[in-house]
């Protein structure tokens, strides 16, 4: 059978404002879904022809309960400045074309490609479970990662809220977190992140791709908008939270030239620290990205993957400790120069102050009371 090349979906796909251009089955399941024509000429003019695409219905998105006991992901990567983390959602709206959570969805069974934006899984006893982890007897605190694999702002946080639950029991129990987003909607949770900024408690990194808002809107469809994002940087900043500015992820020859600009944009809202990110491919986003470049940038494309492999040892990804965020080699090298310098210029801080641990205490009475807790008697 012939699989339909990506050009044949493009029209149909872009339409439905979707970031990948596929939904090929994860790497872990035994077969492999295709288009084939069935002899009767289905492939000329099915629902994903051009003549089609633009009557077609938008692709729905999906929301399931996921029925995890716990809440916390351990990790001892030294690329990342927390051991344990919390995402309320798995798979994510925000379609970002580039994300290297893709290829967890599929564990479940799932495609990392449309399934990943589409259908997804909230966590509604998140909050719970982090208030049970906390009260543990073998429990020490941290600073606690949120945000770390799906954005826990994407559209759905706007109806069930799980995120601002966390945020809740963080903010009782005196818990540090730093936080990453794309997701303007932040800022309705502004009242709870200004308090555990004034304790030393809390750090937001607003991730910012491009100011572009027509490369924005391919390459992350349904994530805020440049302009909202950095709207929610100011929100934040005039509430006293404190805000790191990520240009994330940086693309060779696609948005690397915007590096400067990202950050001074950021240091005029009010943010106070800097960080950037080289892209990551891992797994499956490797075809997903790839079908990107040839879709929407096709004069591009081939540049793009060959500056990515200049900085990858030839690969265009790396899982290398100490390598994987960075990349290598001259092009790799010359990012990191314009960034500092960037960031010197902007008067944008490259370390944020170590969030506090000491304050760290568990309420005399649970939150989430159910039937049969009780409170303590000391």
């Amino acid at each position: 059978m012939e699989e339909l090349p990506p050009s044949r979906t493009s029209d149909l796909l872009k339409a439905r404002h979707r970031g990948t251009l596929s939904n090929r089955s994860g790497r872990y399941e035994a077969a492999q879904r295709v288009f084939a024509d069935d002899g009767w000429g289905s492939l000329a003019g099915g629902w994903w022809s051009e003549d089609s695409a633009a009557n077609q219905p938008p692709l729905q998105t999906t929301v399931q309960p996921d029925a995890s006991r716990s809440i916390l992901a351990r990790n001892d990567s030294p690329d990342l400045p927390f051991e344990r983390s919390v995402n309320p959602y798995r798979g994510c709206e925000h379609g970002c074309a580039y994300c290297f959570a893709r290829p967890s969805h599929a564990w479940l069974g799932l495609s990392p490609g449309l399934d990943f934006e589409t259908r997804l899984f909230s966590k509604p006893e998140a909050g719970a479970l982090l208030e049970q982890a906390f009260r543990a007897r073998t429990y020490r605190p941290a600073p606690l990662g949120l945000g770390t694999n799906t954005d826990p702002w994407q559209p759905v946080e706007r109806k069930l809220g799980i995120t601002r639950s966390v945020l809740t029991v963080l903010e009782a129990y005196q818990h540090p977190v730093a936080i990453v987003t794309k997701g303007a909607m932040i800022t309705r949770d502004v009242d709870i992140l200004a308090r555990m900024a004034v304790r030393g408690l809390v750090l937001v990194c607003i991730s910012i791709t491009t100011l572009d808002p027509d490369l924005s809107r391919r390459l992350e469809p349904r994530a805020s908008t440049p302009a909202a994002r950095l709207k929610a940087v100011r929100v934040l900043s005039e509430a006293g939270v404190p805000v790191r500015i990520n240009a994330a992820p940086m693309i060779p020859g696609l948005n690397d030239h915007e590096l400067d600009a990202i950050l001074g944009a950021g240091k005029q809202a009010g943010g106070r620290y800097a960080g950037a990110i080289l892209l990551r491919l891992p797994q499956e986003v490797r075809s997903l990205f790839t079908e990107w470049l040839e879709t929407h940038v096709p004069d591009r494309a081939g540049r793009v993957l060959s500056l990515i492999r200049q900085c990858r040892d030839g690969d265009l990804n790396s899982a290398a400790f100490g390598d994987r965020m960075r990349g290598q080699g001259p092009v790799a090298d010359l990012l990191w120069q314009r960034f500092r310098l960037a960031a010197r210029r902007n008067g944008l801080l490259l370390t944020p102050p170590a969030l506090r641990t000491d304050l760290f205490a568990c309420p005399l009475q649970k939150l989430h009371l159910k039937v049969g807790d009780q409170m303590a008697l000391l």
